[in-house]
């Protein structure tokens, strides 16, 4: 089967043999899989000589289950994510925990995005968030913008920054949300966006040095309020102004509870309901109903969609200066 790598900063594809089909997991012949800007351009820059398999999050339909497998069957179209078993390939063998079925009129498109889908749900469950509450999402690329969406979704008061003023119109005309470009403009709001009091958190999707967001971020807050870090930031910021409000900076690892456990991920061992009611398969669940039920919309999103061998051109658009891409999708078959 064909793959993607990166190598030496680069991306190539190479040959690989199909994956083996362990207990637990299904093989998925890969349909879409969705690129990580923030993830695996940091990962790129950071490759070494030796190549590194890239990407987590895809959709395909199952053609084989491995033994145990229950529910799942042959012909179902399945998302997935989650490293190392989703990643830009032909063939993907994953664990059922790490797969959500995608319902008829839910586009392989859309789905193929779950990874993210998860990840923006698990930062909004790491933020506490009650109903009619309200969140500044600050960086609106495809991760920031379904954070805002989801947020909107869930009845929260939904606000979006973004130094891109066409990212920032395209979260208002998507869902109606409030967005701003410039940080006077969203400030002079705020009083009127959060009832006079700060956001109750501030979810920071962005990436890069973190002491100028983290700071703003903490102005921008309630007291005792919540400060999400979802994107890749440093860990810089002022202790006065979080000590001024006593605000919480909290992290957002990834999609949810399971995610780097192996007795989860790799052994397929789901955690009770009761014990743990949201865990990265049921965020990646979540996800796919609330594109089943139209209450998200990522097709808007979607700027370009290359085959497997074009893939190298899908992350130079990325590196270039004032990229206008938001949501890329490697098309396979």
């Amino acid at each position: 089967m064909r793959a993607l790598v990166t190598q030496s900063g680069s991306i190539r594809v190479i040959e690989l043999n199909r994956p083996d089909l362990a207990p637990g997991h299904v093989l998925i012949r890969t349909e879409y899989s969705a690129i990580s800007p923030g993830t695996e351009m940091g990962f790129m820059g950071r490759a070494s000589d030796e190549a590194a398999a890239i990407g987590y999050s895809a959709v395909g339909i199952v053609e084989a289950v491995g033994e145990g497998v229950a529910d799942r069957r042959i012909g179902e179209r399945v998302a997935c994510y989650g490293v190392p078993y989703v990643r830009h390939a032909e063939w993907l063998a994953v664990p059922t925990n790490l797969t959500a079925v995608v319902p008829d009129g839910v586009s392989p498109e859309e789905a193929a995005f779950g990874g993210l889908g998860a990840i923006a749900i698990h930062a909004l469950r790491v933020a506490d968030l009650r109903f009619g509450e309200s969140a500044i999402v600050v960086g609106l690329g495809i991760l920031g913008n379904l954070v805002a969406q989801i947020a909107h979704a869930a009845a929260c008061r939904a606000v979006g920054y973004d130094l891109s003023a066409e990212r920032a119109g395209g979260l208002r005309q998507l869902r109606g949300a409030s967005a701003y470009a410039e940080a006077a403009e969203l400030e002079a709001a705020l009083p009127e966006e959060t009832g006079g009091a700060g956001a109750d958190a501030v979810l920071l999707c962005a990436s890069g040095p973190g002491e100028p967001l983290i700071n703003k971020a903490l102005e921008w807050v309630r007291d005792r309020g919540k400060v999400v870090i979802v994107g890749d930031l440093t860990m810089n910021f002022s202790r006065g102004l979080m000590f001024a409000k006593e605000a919480q900076v909290l992290i957002s690892r990834a999609g949810g509870p399971g995610r780097y456990d192996p007795s989860y991920e790799r052994d397929n061992r789901d955690y009770p309901l009761g014990h743990v009611r949201w865990t990265e398969g049921r965020n990646l669940a979540a996800y796919i109903r609330l594109l089943a039920e139209g209450r998200i919309s990522v097709r808007p999103l979607i700027t370009d969609v290359y085959p497997l061998e074009r893939a190298a051109e899908a992350y130079a658009n990325y590196a270039e200066k004032g990229t206008r891409t938001i949501g890329t999708l490697i098309r396979y078959g």
